[in-house]
């Protein structure tokens, strides 16, 4: 029997998850609390419009594909308070709320950070600074797609990379919400029409295709694991898939860890 194994949501664009023992799945597919702020570039802090839905293109701001050393911050936001904190190790860097002030503090801790990291020259090309920390800490705005999305992939998908890579990479570089155990290795790639979480159904809308975040490791920031080609060149993928998008059908609804997951054919 297949089950909910991890849960997890993303507060602030290309920084750390926020491992949960539930999510709260909004009728727009998108999670409550996820990806509710984002550092994007100076020339890129208001929306693109893309099929009458806003977009924040990835590419336009900080995210793990272009700055991996992000993935060495540990990010921590209070939803309640409003406040972010941001360390290194057991360092802390900065700690402030979402008022004017706080923002400025908040940006300019991140800024110092990437420019002392390999990907300084990146963040230094024309139109990138002073980057803006865009979104009112509520609404769920920065995912990857102007459509909101609920992404999933299964353990045993991720043990068979594993194998193929020789060595262990854990979930945290997929970014996933949900995390699957009890499917067979890349079962979730070919679901079709509904999944059930618990209470809440699900249509299955496209495989993830993965891009260059997932070579960061989520501890150090450094790019240390060929997911990609191992993905397409060892186990013969034509594009670099791991995981299944999802849409809410109906009005959504929490799913919890230890929730049974089923395919309604």
């Amino acid at each position: 029997m297949a089950r909910v194994a991890a849960l997890s949501r993303y507060p602030v664009k290309g920084f750390t998850p926020e491992p949960r023992e539930s999510l709260t799945v909004q009728p727009d597919g998108r999670i409550a609390g996820d990806r509710v702020l984002a550092f994007r570039f100076a020339d890129a802090a208001v929306p693109e419009r893309r099929d009458g839905l806003d977009y924040w293109p990835k590419a336009k701001g900080l995210a793990l594909q272009d700055f991996p050393s992000l993935a060495a911050l540990r990010l921590s936001y209070d939803a309640d308070a409003q406040r972010v904190r941001i360390g290194i190790g057991d360092e802390e860097l900065v700690e402030a709320g979402l008022d004017a002030a706080g923002r400025a503090e908040l940006v300019g801790a991140v800024t110092d950070f990437v420019l002392a990291s390999p990907e300084a020259k990146r963040l230094r090309r024309p139109g990138r600074l002073p980057l803006v920390l865009v979104g009112d800490g509520v609404r769920s705005r920065f995912q990857d797609r102007p459509r909101g999305y609920v992404s999933l992939h299964g353990g045993a998908s991720l043990a068979a990379l594993n194998a193929a890579l020789g060595g262990p990479v854990d979930d945290r570089r997929f970014r996933s919400n949900v995390v699957v155990d009890g499917l067979e290795a890349w079962e979730e790639l070919e679901w079709r029409g509904r999944v059930r979480i618990g209470d809440v159904a699900f249509s299955t809308e496209e495989p993830i295709v993965r891009c260059l975040a997932t070579h960061a490791n989520p501890d150090t920031g450094v790019r240390d694991a060929p997911v990609l080609t191992a993905l397409t060149r060892r186990l013969g993928q034509r594009e670099p898939t791991l995981g299944q998008l999802l849409l809410p059908v109906g009005t959504g609804g929490v799913i919890r860890i230890g929730d049974e997951v089923s395919v309604e054919r």
